[in-house]
């Protein structure tokens, strides 16, 4: 059965070859697209259910039930800026609904500080074939609305 992974933020979804950071436009760490946020205060939310399995101020990644792991990466370079302008709602070991709210910043406070603010949503520890976008890059979706499935 298909996992559904729903956009974490609101802005243009973007292929990973825009990201500007190899490990993740080169599909190290699995495949998945991008958001280019929307430039104004926003909540970040879980893309899918499941127990917050990693939960740094700038990323987090949420484990399934079903043993699948989906990671969000809250702009390029960002851990330098140690969790300035990002608040945090959740944390490691909590167990959370897709949609629920877990970080929450301002992507254009970010941007100003000569960060990038593209926005990986990763599969982790899958193959490119396993996902099935849904909402194509150039499109523009709004946080919650289905991003891609994960066979």
């Amino acid at each position: 059965m298909a996992l559904t992974v729903l956009a974490p933020l609101s802005g243009r979804v973007a292929d990973f070859a825009e990201v500007p950071d190899p490990v993740f436009s080169g599909g190290f760490l699995g495949p998945g697209v991008a958001i280019d946020p929307d430039r104004r205060d926003q909540t970040a939310v879980a893309p899918v259910a499941g127990t917050i399995a990693s939960m740094f101020p700038h990323a987090f990644g949420i484990a399934t039930a079903e043993g699948r792991e989906v990671l969000v990466h809250l702009g390029i370079e960002t851990v330098k800026l140690e969790g300035v302008g990002f608040t945090v709602h959740k944390q490691k070991g909590d167990v959370v609904a897709a949609g629920d709210p877990i970080v929450s910043w301002n992507p254009a406070e970010i941007e100003a500080g000569e960060r990038s603010v593209m926005s990986p949503v990763v599969a982790l520890q899958a193959e490119l074939g396993d996902i099935t976008v849904v909402a194509a890059p150039g499109t523009t979706v709004s946080a919650g609305d289905v991003l891609f499935t994960l066979s």
